[in-house]
């Protein structure tokens, strides 16, 4: 079965050289901490790499990483690919802040991949040591997707005190799991301390203990392809809303059948053209097609997006 780790680069400066965390030495002969995940992803039988990276850093990033990490893939027969996360890439009504410099979260960069991915994968940051038996565990259980568990998911949890630095504090996802091992959330927790053999979230005020021995994320994920649909699907229904709302403001009644044009970006008609049946049953109408927009006509910017649609009664 063909597995896929998806690496999260987005974050790497654009311009390479010191300072740069994901890119500083770790190993004898210059190793990143890149370099040690994806040799423990492929040993545990990964056969395909997917770089999250963004358009600015590419050139730089296929010099420096890129171009030796595929030359010793082609060697072991591991497919590599790339896909861009864009920060303007946002939601309609969300607005990028001034000073955002940081890439979004994983949802973000998983929907990224949309077209790449068609196997199950892993997710995980670029600049974070996970550990080869990580990588072993999640294959294994990425090997026991079949499309009838389209929603088997999993993260692997590492024990508190053993991702603790000795430098000072760090984030952790502090996982709340039941009974079954099942995860039903996760606390993001900033700023935990190592105290001795304990821990502690250091605040203003001073230290509140948390148990040592809690369950953490470090953002390494096991995925199914179906996942990245479910992510689409929030774009699908941002459609669907913004016709209902033409729908009104073009003062059509209730039970009026409407034929619906588009054109957009590439990835706004591509959502169209795979979910037209959907948007088309739930907003009555007769058709959805790529066109210049007639009748009553709107631009709208969903998930980052720019589309232009129009809304008509069929017959006209």
């Amino acid at each position: 079965m063909k597995t896929s780790l998806v690496i999260m680069a987005a974050g790497i400066g654009s311009r390479f050289g010191g300072g740069i965390k994901q890119l500083e030495p770790v190993g004898m002969h210059g190793e990143i901490i890149m370099d040690y995940s994806i040799h423990d992803a492929i040993e545990a039988g990964f056969n395909k790499i997917i770089f999250i990276i963004r358009k600015d850093i590419e050139e730089a990033f296929r010099e420096v990483i890129g171009e030796r990490i595929e030359a010793i893939c082609k060697q072991l027969n591991v497919e590599i690919d790339y896909a861009f996360q864009a920060m303007d890439d946002l939601p309609e009504g969300v607005k990028l802040p001034k000073d955002r410099t940081k890439p979004w979260g994983t949802g973000q960069a998983v929907l990224a991949c949309k077209g790449l991915i068609k196997e199950p994968f892993a997710v995980i940051n670029a600049d974070d040591y996970y550990g080869k038996e990580s990588f072993f565990k999640l294959h294994d259980f990425l090997e026991e997707y079949t499309p009838e568990k389209p929603t088997d998911f999993c993260a692997a949890g590492f024990i508190l005190k053993n991702t603790l630095s000795e430098n000072g504090g760090v984030t952790r996802g502090v996982c709340q799991v039941n009974e079954n091992g099942y995860l039903t959330g996760i606390d993001e927790t900033k700023n935990i301390v190592k105290v001795g053999n304990k821990a502690a979230v250091q605040k203003e005020d001073g230290q509140e203990p948390i148990d040592e021995n809690s369950h953490v994320s470090m953002n390494m994920w096991g995925l199914t392809p179906e996942f990245v649909g479910l992510l689409e699907e929030g774009f699908v229904r941002e459609i669907i809303s913004k016709i209902q709302t033409m729908r009104k403001e073009a003062g059509f009644e209730v039970m009026d059948k409407i034929k619906v044009t588009y054109k957009g970006s590439e990835k706004a008609e591509a959502v169209f053209a795979a979910n037209g049946t959907q948007i088309c049953s739930e907003v009555l109408a007769v058709s959805a097609e790529k066109a210049e927009p007639a009748g009553f006509v709107k631009e709208w910017k969903i998930n980052g997006e720019a589309v232009f649609m129009g809304v008509e009664k069929e017959g006209r």
